[in-house]
């Protein structure tokens, strides 16, 4: 065999040799879609119309081949907004990769449709429904106006505000100064005694009662002129 001839089939053979020995590659474009499905999954009950975005993936990027890469979310991350997802292979080679991802949740939500006063019960003609990327809006925006409809603002609001409920006051059932009756009840035993309220609460609010012999009692507000103390 001539020498040129010789040398390249050595290199051939080579090459053969070093291919055999590297594992397959992992599928970048897997990755992506294995990241795509999870948000998709995790986004399945959110309140509006879910797009999930994947980041870029660099190409160069050396990984052995995995049969079934498993997503996974880091603590306190969720699909909502922009995330970060793991991928992460067991078996047969181990590594661990994070994604960047965004998720949009395009959904119809509250807004004032005109000035809401402070303490001032909100109705139906007050509101409006916008529709958005609620991920870019405050946490707990009311998406829904039975929500609101009812409670009161806890500061005054001017038009096209979203209406967050954490701002939100619920209705009154226990006005100040109102007569009401204190009802405890317990294993065999049920007791009721009529009193005063020292503040107004809505349901499920902790409120002060003054009874008739002037003692002070905390108990929860419920429907119906009752607080509910417990002994």
């Amino acid at each position: 065999m001539k020498p040129r001839l010789l040398i390249a089939a050595l290199f051939g053979i080579a090459l053969g040799a070093n291919a055999a020995a590297q594992p397959g590659r992992q599928d970048i474009a897997a990755i992506k879609r294995t990241v795509e499905q999870f948000l998709q999954v995790q986004a399945g009950g959110l309140p509006g119309q879910v797009t999930v975005t994947v980041g870029a993936i660099d190409p160069r990027m050396q990984l052995a081949a995995c049969p079934d890469p498993q997503a996974f979310f880091m603590p306190g991350a969720r699909a909502w907004g922009k995330t970060t997802v793991g991928v992460r292979c067991a078996t047969p080679a181990t590594w661990t990769v994070y994604i960047q991802a965004n998720v949009t949740v395009v959904g119809e939500y509250i807004a004032a449709a005109a000035p809401l006063v402070q303490g001032q019960p909100i109705d139906a003609n007050q509101l409006t429904v916008l529709k958005g990327d609620l991920t870019m809006l405050p946490a707990g925006i009311a998406t829904d106006a039975s929500q609101v409809i009812g409670r009161s603002a806890s500061v005054s609001l001017p038009p096209g505000t979203p209406l967050r409920l954490d701002t939100l006051r619920s209705k009154p059932v226990v006005q100040s100064g109102q007569l009401v009756r204190l009802v405890s009840s317990g294993s065999g035993f049920s007791v009721s005694a009529e009193g005063r309220a020292m503040s107004t609460a809505g349901d499920g609010q902790v409120v002060q009662v003054k009874t008739g012999n002037g003692q002070q009692i905390t108990g929860i507000a419920k429907t119906g002129g009752m607080v509910e103390v417990a002994f």
